[in-house]
């Protein structure tokens, strides 16, 4: 599977932006869709994922903040992200689970200015 991330830029803190993953396959075939995330001179986080079935895990510093969800219609995984703070600057990456195997978008850089 093929993913397409998009929607990232620059806004201010407080501001909000939405990510965009498209997928080259229905991604109700797909079990997990998720987002990670990798800040300069930082290892690569894990930020939400969402199963097929709907449960949602987020990481303690986005929870209340940031929103996963999928659109089968369009083979899309969003992510809301509001209130974003400054610590959000990263490179965000799409990421897909089929069959235990991993799949992984090209980044889309989110900066947020204080």
């Amino acid at each position: 599977v093929q993913l397409q991330a998009s929607g990232g830029g620059l806004v201010r803190a407080g501001g909000s932006l939405r990510l965009s993953c498209a997928a080259s396959r229905p991604i109700s075939t797909i079990f997990a869709m998720g987002w990670y995330r990798q800040a300069p001179g930082k290892e690569r986080e894990a930020v939400t994922v969402m199963t097929d079935d709907g449960s949602t895990r987020y990481a303690d510093s986005v929870k209340g903040r940031f929103t996963i969800n999928r659109d089968n219609a369009e083979n899309t995984a969003y992510l809301q992200m509001n209130s974003l703070k400054p610590e959000d600057t990263a490179v965000y990456y799409c990421t897909a689970i089929i069959e235990g195997v991993a799949y992984w978008g090209k980044g889309t850089q989110v900066t947020v200015s204080s």
